[in-house]
């Protein structure tokens, strides 16, 4: 054999090398990320949740991140009985069992996963970024 087989089988080598370096950089982005970025939406949603006792605020909870066929993903959640109702709003019921009226609902969640989805295409990059220094591309 020749020695430009040599060469290029160890030129092939390298490359596979640094593509296996840089998948498992990659597959690492998607667990980082969504971590960061779903906690930065847990903190947002404490801070913005009324406060009448604080049980509300303390029961925001994220759950561990799982694997599934389209990718990762996180919850995240308030284990309050009425935080429905606090999020959704809720009618007003007078003691014979009519609604006198409405209360508007703050919607503390959906703020929360709004800011989840600016952080995450925001770390993303960043990431992506990262790993592109790292392995020189």
């Amino acid at each position: 054999m020749s020695s430009n087989y040599r060469r290029n089988k160890a030129f092939i080598d390298k490359y596979r090398k640094e593509l296996k370096a840089m998948l498992e950089d990659i597959s690492e982005i998607d667990n980082k990320v969504l971590n960061k970025a779903v906690n930065s939406g847990a903190a947002y949603a404490r801070r913005n949740t009324p406060v009448v006792t604080g049980f509300m605020r303390r029961s925001w909870h994220v759950m561990p991140t799982k694997k599934t066929s389209q990718g990762v993903e996180k919850e995240l959640i308030n284990s309050a009985d009425y935080s429905s109702f606090v999020n959704y709003g809720h009618r007003i019921v007078n003691r014979s069992g009519e609604t006198v009226g409405w209360v508007p609902g703050k919607f503390i969640l959906e703020k929360a996963v709004s800011k989840v989805e600016k952080q995450l295409v925001e770390e993303f990059r960043k990431e992506v970024e990262r790993v592109n220094r790292k392995h020189d591309k």
